[in-house]
């Protein structure tokens, strides 16, 4: 079986090794850099500013107070850019590496249809090279969105994700256009950096994919750190200005409100990077280039599949992108798969860190479920208030007849690494009494879960429940 994938992000190359493994002859065409936008402008450079930005607050802010005491602390900001660069460049070797240790061609290009299953690659040399296989898999990612905002596009100021993450020098002021997790992670580490910023949002509210009650934690949070919101405030032009750009919007009062920052970093959502693919030569439905899909992640003309960021319908993550990019080979080598969107998790590197899996209350609500709820404080867990002081909490939906778990929502320390109990506990159906049966080691933030889970049942132990 041939085999041939289009992009070589945590999507594609997932899917090249799955299907290498299983016995497939694998070509993987890139056009760019292996690990796509997750390793070399996205996930992980983000994480890299975030640690940083973290380490610095952690010295300033709670040094003193558990006796580590340094003068002169400050930002290098060049050197924070280059252990950025120095990370992604050692993981993307390492994905190179492991396709070679699979026996995986790579060609350096950009595919398309020529028709229903014909592709062909632009190879980056100029030359064309016919793209032949028994079944294919496209994994193109996504792109930075643009907003017809006037001036914007003239301002070599207003810079998206990327821009941010490859900044020269730090500045002293920022605008940040949209308080979705992009926007607010970056806006978290320059903030930290000591970077002046302000967030305008359209929409009333931030974070629309977690719990309400983490976004009321992370927006206090965030609002300390001396990060200014302003909400139900839509963007209407963007100006020149010596200092570096003017960002005119209006205000929920229809008032004329106007930012000056050096930089203004949009960061309004991501558009699927298919245009280049021909989607209609292949004759490939899609919806304004977001790719059609079944739980399978075959597309309308079989033999031909999409994963991650260029589908339309999912969550746009890189762990999204590998789990289907592993239903895609599994299905295409004649094993049974499919992809589950319930086990997962949303996570947001703000600070403190969020992680969500499964239904929050308002979804349990809009569906008519009958549910309960367990909460629990990080300020009742020893390890968080070592951590962080004990900011943040646990909050656990169950179903109200059977116990069964349906949403887990973590804001504070270790969030993003505690929440794979929750997408486990949905994915094995798991009660609030297993979760409360299984001994969960102290002292470790891990605690305030099955405090959640007892609390949802009337009786934590280390807090008085609210039942």
């Amino acid at each position: 079986m041939k085999i041939a994938v289009v992009g070589g992000g945590p999507g594609g190359y997932v899917a090249a090794i799955r299907a290498a493994q299983l016995g497939a002859s694998v070509t993987l065409v890139e056009k760019e850099h292996l690990g796509g936008t997750c390793l070399n402008i996205g996930c992980i450079p983000t994480k890299c500013l975030l640690h940083s930005a973290e380490l610095l607050a952690d010295i300033k802010e709670q040094g003193k107070a558990i006796g580590v005491e340094a003068s002169d602390v400050r930002i290098n900001f060049p050197q924070v850019i280059q252990h950025k660069n120095e990370v992604s460049k050692k993981l993307t070797s390492g994905i190179a590496s492991l396709l070679k240790a699979n026996k995986i061609k790579k060609i350096d290009g950009e595919a398309y249809f020529l028709g229903a299953k014909n592709m062909s690659v632009l190879k980056n040399d100029g030359t064309e090279e016919p793209l032949d296989a028994d079944a294919y898999i496209l994994a193109t990612g996504s792109a930075n969105s643009v907003p017809p905002i006037p001036g914007i596009k003239d301002n070599p100021n207003c810079i998206d994700s990327t821009g941010a993450l490859s900044l020269k020098e730090l500045p002293k002021s920022m605008v940040v256009i949209g308080g979705g997790v992009i926007g607010l992670e970056l806006a978290c580490a320059y903030a930290a950096f000591g970077t002046k910023v302000t967030v305008v949002e359209a929409m009333d509210h931030m974070l629309p994919m977690l719990d309400s009650d983490l976004t009321k934690v992370g927006v206090a949070h965030m609002k300390k750190m001396g990060i200014k919101f302003y909400l139900e405030c839509p963007v209407q032009s963007m100006a020149a200005n010596p200092a570096g750009a003017e960002v005119v919007c209006r205000s929920k009062d229809n008032q004329t409100i106007r930012f000056v920052a050096e930089k203004v970093l949009v960061a309004v959502g991501r558009h699927a990077n298919t245009d280049s693919l021909r989607l209609d030569a292949g004759g490939i439905k899609h919806e304004k280039g977001r790719i059609l899909v079944n739980e399978k992640m075959e597309t309308s003309v079989p033999g031909i599949y999409a994963i991650g960021d260029c589908v339309k319908g999912y969550a746009q993550l890189a762990h999204t992108a590998s789990a289907m990019g592993e239903v895609a080979a599994e299905n295409i080598m004649g094993l049974s798969a499919a992809y589950d969107e319930r086990t997962n998790p949303t996570c947001v590197y703000m600070e403190p860190e969020a992680a969500s899996v499964g239904l929050t209350e308002e979804q349990a609500k809009a569906r008519g479920i009958d549910y309960t709820v367990g909460k629990f404080p990080m300020s009742a867990n020893g390890k968080a208030l070592i951590l962080n002081g004990g900011e943040g909490l646990v909050k656990i939906i169950a179903g109200k007849q059977y116990g069964e778990v349906l949403g887990m929502h973590i804001i504070g320390p270790r969030a993003t690494d505690l929440i794979a109990e929750g997408a486990l506990a949905i994915s094995v159906e798991a009660t609030l009494d297993e979760l409360i049966s299984t001994i969960h080691s102290h002292p470790t933030v891990t605690e305030t879960m099955r405090e959640a889970a007892l609390d949802a049942e009337g009786r934590a132990i280390h807090m008085v429940s609210r039942r």
